[in-house]
């Protein structure tokens, strides 16, 4: 799963929750037929794509936690514009130029990942779903199946 943003905010708060982000770790389920599934940790990947946009890289069972985290803080007191058509309009052409879809409208908010979000401004973007499986070819894990990052 991606989920792209933009952060904006003193700089060095900026690159801590991108620190923080990529120092996340995820566990990322294997199954294979017949077998118990297993998990596997995985790093959380930050992603630079064209404008300023960035992208997260987590599991799809941890959606609901990134999107917490990250839309706690779209700060609609911080940017006078933000419920503008101008705001509208910039985030409908991203996420259209980058081939992204909404975000849903009903996620659990309770939960909330320990990232440093809260000198940060976001402005979400949208999601894109990975490739379905991908089957490990070789190793510990060979012919387990999992979401390709």
């Amino acid at each position: 799963m991606h989920f792209a943003f933009i952060a904006y905010g003193a700089r060095q708060e900026v690159e801590r929750l991108m620190r923080d982000i990529e120092s996340q770790k995820f566990q990322l389920k294997l199954s294979k037929k017949g077998e118990m599934d297993k998990a596997e940790w995985v790093i959380g990947q930050v992603r630079e794509l064209p404008f300023g946009v960035k992208e997260i890289i987590f599991p799809k069972e941890y959606l609901n936690l990134v999107l917490a985290t990250m839309t706690a803080n779209t700060a609609p007191n911080r940017l006078s514009y933000n419920r503008s058509k101008a705001y509208k309009l910039v985030q409908t052409g991203f996420r259209k130029a980058l081939g992204l879809r909404k975000l849903p409208k009903d996620y659990d908010k309770s939960v909330k990942l320990l990232w440093a979000i809260e000198y940060v401004s976001i402005i979400p973007i949208g999601l894109r779903d990975d490739a379905q499986l991908e089957e490990m070819k070789s190793g510990e894990y060979n012919g387990w199946v999992h979401e390709a990052l």
